[in-house]
């Protein structure tokens, strides 16, 4: 009981750090991209998404490269992009002003189909599996490099959608007297803090999930992918508070694409073969699963819906709260390592 009551305490206090220094994280992000003239969709895309994706790093590359978990790294990144884009669902909820789609930038779309592309890439070497291994270079699969190059083809294209289009979030009043160094050291700090705690975080969330007997790829999609996504969530609802959409949208989009890179790296520090060869076919659930997300938020961005079901969330948001229910059973039932 000891051991269970200490791993918690652990786990809440990660979670409360993670909470507070990720709404620096939004604050001062939000300031150097004011200062910058960069717009909130990519501020959030650039500043704040890959720094609240690097305890999936941490944990991928101690799972894959350490453990001989697999599993439980692969588990961890697809299982992150579905609760991120859960975490859409609840932002909006949480938009009482106006609906969260109908207030956001269309530049998004593009984010959300690299997304797809990604993803749908990583997909595919998944359900391939060891058919792969023949053309993989020094136990590192042939889709990973793929997986960064499309990461960084990708980035280009949306910093230049922006600079043609801008976005209406660009200008942005109340970052008052604060100085660029101040605001960049301050971003730093809590970016390390975020980075430390969302490290440590995900090593308790699997201590307890190992108490209650779960495989690692169960734990890894839903409960270690929760526990490394807590960074996103603390970013994209003080960004929310602070009235900037664009900022929470594009930090929740941008963490997707790249924990695609992740992944890459995961395979690189996995030595005894391809990574995505050595992983339960389960996981291609939760990869449909963010698949079918990711095209309802398309879906609402197109549309610009302003439609709320009994006055709570879109119908974009509801199916995507059904979908990451289907996405449990599965990983629960079937799950391995």
């Amino acid at each position: 009981m000891n051991g269970m009551a200490g791993a918690w305490i652990q786990f809440l206090t990660c979670m409360a750090v993670i909470g507070y220094a990720g709404g620096k994280l939004a604050r001062y992000g939000d300031i150097i991209g004011a200062k910058t003239g960069w717009s909130g969709n990519l501020a959030g895309l650039l500043l704040l998404s890959t720094v609240t994706s690097l305890p999936e790093l941490a944990t991928g590359i101690s799972a894959a490269g350490f453990a001989g978990k697999p599993d439980l790294a692969a588990g961890d990144v697809f299982g992150s992009c579905v609760f991120n884009l859960l975490i859409l669902a609840f932002l909006d909820a949480l938009r009482r002003k106006e609906p969260l789609y109908g207030s956001v930038s269309q530049n998004h779309i593009l984010s959300a189909a690299f997304g797809v592309g990604l993803l749908a890439l990583a997909g595919a070497a998944l359900v391939l599996g060891k058919r792969l291994d023949g053309v993989a270079f020094w136990q590192v699969g042939i889709v990973s490099p793929l997986l960064v190059v499309l990461y960084v083809l990708s980035m280009r294209a949306i910093d230049l959608q922006e600079r043609r289009h801008g976005d209406e979030e660009k200008d942005q009043a109340g970052e008052g007297d604060v100085a660029m160094s101040r605001a960049i050291l301050i971003y730093a700090i809590a970016a390390a803090v975020v980075v430390a705690a969302g490290g440590y975080l995900p090593f308790v969330a699997t201590r307890l999930a190992e108490l209650m007997g779960w495989e690692s790829s169960f734990v890894g999609t839903l409960f270690v992918a929760a526990a490394t996504s807590m960074p996103e969530l603390s970013v994209a609802m003080t960004a929310l508070r602070i009235g900037r959409v664009d900022m929470a949208l594009g930090s929740i989009l941008g963490s997707n694409m790249f924990n695609m890179v992740m992944l890459a790296v995961d395979d690189v520090a996995y030595r005894q073969g391809p990574l995505l060869s050595a992983v339960s076919p389960v996981h291609a659930v939760s990869v449909f699963v963010a698949l079918a997300m990711s095209g309802l938020v398309i879906g609402a961005l197109v549309t610009r819906t302003r439609t709320r079901v009994l006055g709570t969330m879109s119908w974009y948001s509801i199916g995507a709260l059904v979908l990451f229910g289907l996405n449990s059973y599965p990983q629960h039932r079937f799950g391995a390592g």
